[in-house]
């Protein structure tokens, strides 16, 4: 396998198995060690009724942490495919001791070319840039699929820059790989995001 795969850890929307579009190997739900979560402007998508910036999900190193994530195994001739859907971010290599995998995967087969994608610094925003409703969906479902309520617990607790603006999106979807969520999870994942810090345009609580 090692020649002809890669693989990437994934820690935001690619944690949700229904946003994958390629013919992708295996999914197995992981932890990287020594990266954190956080909230960053992705610096061209301005939201134009108020000029400011749409924000996206990357990681930066710290010791301290080790976050929840999937690692997907991926077809070597997919690498194209996966770097123009993360076209704002640098591909870093990671090693297998940054990974922790459930024990049932301990002895899974994994090539030699793993990676995080990490998003390019951008400019010192004047303003926070804003958080996009469809893209959370996207995201806190995945967490909530994979590693349950606790995992939503801990993905609050390792990601950092929550206190934004929301554009709310839901019934209008910006985000191109936006799911559908039931209304009593729509309910549950505002709260958490209020409890955050997250708040409407306007200034009101998500």
């Amino acid at each position: 396998m090692n020649g002809n795969a890669f693989a990437c850890f994934g820690y935001g929307s690619l944690v949700n198995r229904q946003t994958l579009r390629t013919d992708y190997l295996a999914c197995v739900p992981a932890r990287l060690r020594g990266w954190r979560r956080h909230w960053q402007s992705r610096g061209t998508d301005v939201q134009p009724a108020s000029g400011q910036q749409v924000a996206l999900l990357s990681v930066h190193r710290h010791d301290e942490f080790e976050i929840d994530g999937m690692l997907i195994l991926e077809r070597i001739e997919n690498l194209a495919v996966l770097d123009k859907r993360e076209e704002r971010y640098e591909r870093v290599r990671i090693g297998r001791d940054d990974l922790v995998l459930p024990s049932a995967e301990i002895g899974i087969d994994l090539p030699d070319d793993l990676y995080v994608y990490v998003g390019r610094p951008q400019p010192q925003e004047s303003e926070p840039s804003m958080l996009l409703q469809s893209y959370l969906d996207a995201v806190l479902v995945g967490f909530l699929n994979e590693f349950g309520e606790a995992g939503l617990d801990r993905f609050f607790a390792t990601t950092v820059g929550f206190d934004r603006p929301l554009i709310v999106d839901r019934d209008a979807p910006r985000y191109p790989r936006a799911v559908k969520i039931a209304p009593e999870i729509a309910v549950e994942f505002d709260r958490r995001l209020a409890g955050a810090g997250v708040f409407r345009n306007g200034g009101n609580s998500a």
